[in-house]
């Protein structure tokens, strides 16, 4: 039998759904209307360099008469590789330490509440995975996140392997439009928009944000940590729009999953 929180949690999905489908719609509008805009720039401006149809096109981009797309979402992973096996302390606190080019951040993580969560990430931390990497998504219009985590940089990648969804009802039930708030300073796993399909992208909540009760919220950033990604958001989009790769490039120089 299915329970009523599983009935809220995948009537929110399918709400998700049909809105991703309208603004799939939207976006296709938006591609047709800026190739045409941008031919006309190639033929006016011919030889004056590369000419961006206005930075609308794929996932990361907004269609000003489209709601923004929720950005914690990822490529589905091929589960060509098997979940590590349960290593880390159930009972214990761990810390997800990010050193980054445009300040260190620091994630308190609670294993008993994210087993598999902060299991994960520290078998993927102690291999190295996310040195080097791109925080490859920022947004700052309805929904105020820096996504990470992924070594593609461009919202594809993932470890070949997914995680099952753990704590989300952690911030509470869902209001009538479906939605919680993620408080500031949260972080929580992008997914697919469906259950269990989390792998090793993340996002970094960096105002207060209204999202489906779907993506696992297991870690919290301290006031400094806060601050250094608030910065970034200050910064704006590439571009100048509301969603996509963050002006203020951020790098993950080596990330580290103590046990604290």
């Amino acid at each position: 039998m299915v329970s009523s929180d599983q009935r809220r949690r995948q009537l929110a999905r399918e709400k998700f759904e049909r809105q991703q489908q309208r603004r799939e719609q939207a976006r296709k509008k938006a591609k047709v209307r800026n190739s045409v805009i941008a031919a006309a720039l190639a033929v006016v401006l011919a030889g004056g360099g590369a000419v961006y149809a206005l930075g609308l096109t794929g996932e990361d981009k907004k269609d000003d008469a489209a709601p923004l797309d929720p950005p914690p979402s990822a490529s589905p992973s091929e589960s060509s590789t098997p979940a590590p096996a349960m290593a880390i302390d159930k009972k214990a606190k761990y810390s997800f330490q990010l050193k980054t080019d445009q300040g260190d951040i620091a994630i308190a993580m609670d294993a008993a509440k994210t087993p598999h969560t902060v299991n994960s990430f520290k078998s993927l931390a102690d291999k190295g995975y996310f040195d080097g990497t791109k925080c490859h998504r920022l947004t700052t219009q309805n929904i105020f996140v820096l996504q990470c985590g992924d070594p593609k940089g461009d919202g594809t990648g993932g470890p070949g392997y997914t995680i099952p969804d753990e704590n989300l009802d952690a911030l509470g039930k869902a209001g009538a439009d479906g939605t919680v708030t993620f408080p500031a300073g949260t972080v929580a796993m992008a997914n697919t928009s469906q259950p269990d399909s989390g792998g090793s992208q993340f996002f970094l909540v960096y105002k207060d944000t209204k999202l489906p009760p779907t993506y696992t919220p297991f870690g919290t950033m301290d006031a400094k940590s806060l601050k250094a990604v608030q910065d970034v958001a200050k910064a704006g989009v590439e571009g100048g729009g509301a969603d996509g790769p963050p002006k203020k490039a951020v790098t993950i120089e080596k990330a580290t999953v103590p046990k604290v």
